[in-house]
């Protein structure tokens, strides 16, 4: 019977979770769920000099916004919990037990002073510092206040597949009797994710490709343990937008929580870091999760880095913006809205609120002018927004259409305007209805001369929405008093 697939995600709970962090996770995550298989998540919490307060916390609110889940966690537990490695210490020292007795692994009996002399001699003759070089020949026995080391079985080259990058290899050089278990007590990343992995029955190891060097001293350990490794599957580098270097903060390299705060939609962000390194093929860019899980495969995982695009970004986000529902969409404006509206503003008004329903035109004319829902933020303070909730201040001049020779032009069109919206029936204040409306006066008056006006009166801005919609927002009586107020300007 064929082994159920089982891949984890190991964060160190060290600083916020990246870009880079969350497309392994994601990855693994796809793998597993296309295979009907398991995904863990466990913490790797051992460095406690480098650990950040709330990091845990924030990994799982990072996973759990892109909709990344887990089969067995620190939170659910599983069969093989606890999935904290700091509550696991007994697990270590028991194959600690097993490698002492199998005579590859002894207690480290050099002081630190002693470590920098033999560094500093390895300098000196211009060659790499290798500790199997100074095995003592008669350690002592490891009574748990001393580092424990493993004793390399073999000095040798390793060949070994990835699934990705293919056949690999290194020299005896790659190899080194490390540190299994410091003085502290608390294991290294080197013993304890090989333990886990073992112990959680891991079969596909999803990793960066700053793994690839350290692998032999992975492989020497399994074969110590007489244990078969797991599947290597590298992931290529997270680019920055040159393609030249890995991506930095100054590229976008920050907390995946700040794109939700920033207004990405959450299956955009998905969406945009599955093809960071995977492609699978045709001309499709635009996939939903269940869509992404279903296509796959780690054939399909690219060997070259995957630039990190702000642009591509953006682009992805607008293009799940349009596949939203109406009510998706009210429901998304109505939240951004009301978090960077100005004081002054009631969002009532125009349809916002718990006694009406939201104006979807202005929903709709919202939505095509964001590539992202905080981008509602930037509406608001330039004033692009503001003609919805407040009085525009008209300038005379302004009102007039510049290839009018005075405001006798403006004043009629703005009466012929008046009367037509006047007869419409409530139902037909759509749009719609009146661009067919109004265009009918506009093809004989002259475009131009007829809208600027309309428009301008209604916005107070040069550019601005076309005049129907503004007249469907701001609905009948808004827009006759603010024509009114812009006859009577004209007028003075």
């Amino acid at each position: 019977m064929k082994n159920k697939i089982v891949t984890r995600f190991a964060p160190s709970p060290t600083g916020f979770m990246h870009v880079g962090g969350i497309r392994t996770a994601l990855f693994a995550w796809a793998f597993a769920r296309k295979q009907n298989g398991i995904f863990i998540l466990r913490i790797e919490d051992t460095d406690k000099e480098r650990e950040v307060a709330g990091s845990k916390e924030q990994i799982m609110e990072a996973l759990k916004w892109l909709g990344i889940d887990w089969n067995e966690g620190p939170d659910i537990g599983g069969p093989n919990a606890p999935y904290t490695q700091s509550e696991r210490l007994a697990s270590y020292k028991k194959y600690a037990a097993i490698l002492i007795e199998k005579g590859y692994a002894y207690a480290d009996p050099y002081s630190e002073e002693e470590l920098d002399a033999f560094r500093k001699k390895s300098e000196e003759l211009k060659k790499p510092f290798l500790y199997r070089e100074h095995r003592p020949e008669n350690p002592p026995v490891w009574n748990g206040k001393v580092p424990l080391r493993l004793k390399t079985p073999e000095i040798k080259s390793y060949k070994w597949i990835d699934e990705v990058r293919g056949e690999l290899s290194a020299g005896p050089e790659a190899l080194d009797d490390f540190v299994l278990i410091k003085s502290d007590g608390y294991p290294t990343y080197n013993f304890a994710h090989v333990i886990d992995d073992i112990e959680m029955k891991v079969t596909h190891i999803f990793r960066g490709d700053e793994f690839i060097s350290s692998t032999p001293k992975f492989l020497s350990l399994y074969e110590a343990l007489g244990v078969d490794h797991p599947k290597f599957v590298t992931l290529p580098p997270i680019m920055g937008p040159d393609g030249k270097k890995k991506l930095g903060k100054r590229d976008g390299a920050k907390d995946i929580l700040e794109y939700r705060n920033d207004g990405y939609m959450r299956d955009a962000m998905m969406n945009f870091l599955a093809f960071i390194g995977w492609n699978p093929g045709g001309e499709k860019e635009i996939f939903s999760p269940e869509e992404f899980v279903k296509e796959f495969s780690i054939e399909h995982i690219q060997r070259a880095g995957g630039k990190f695009n702000i642009e591509k970004l953006d682009w992805i986000n607008k293009e799940h913006l349009k596949l939203l529902s109406e009510k998706e969409k009210v429901e998304s404006v109505k939240n951004y809205l009301e978090k960077y509206k100005k004081d002054s503003w009631s969002l009532i008004d125009i349809g916002i609120g718990e006694s009406k329903e939201l104006n979807h035109s202005f929903v709709n004319l919202i939505t095509e002018r964001v590539k992202k829902w905080g981008d509602i933020k930037e509406l608001v303070s330039i004033g692009e927004l503001d003609c919805f909730f407040e009085e525009p201040i008209l300038k005379k001049e302004l009102i007039i259409w510049k290839k009018d020779k005075d405001a006798l032009m403006a004043i009629t069109h703005l009466n012929e305007a008046s009367k037509i919206i006047e007869n419409l029936e409530e139902g037909d204040c759509n749009a719609k209805i009146i661009k067919e409306k109004l265009m009918v006066y506009a093809e004989k008056g002259g475009k131009g001369s007829v809208l600027w006006p309309l428009r301008y009166a209604l916005s107070g801005k040069e550019q601005s929405p076309d005049p129907f919609v503004l007249i469907e927002i701001l609905g009948k009586s808004k827009t006759l008093h603010r024509w009114k107020k812009a006859k009577e300007i004209l007028e003075n």
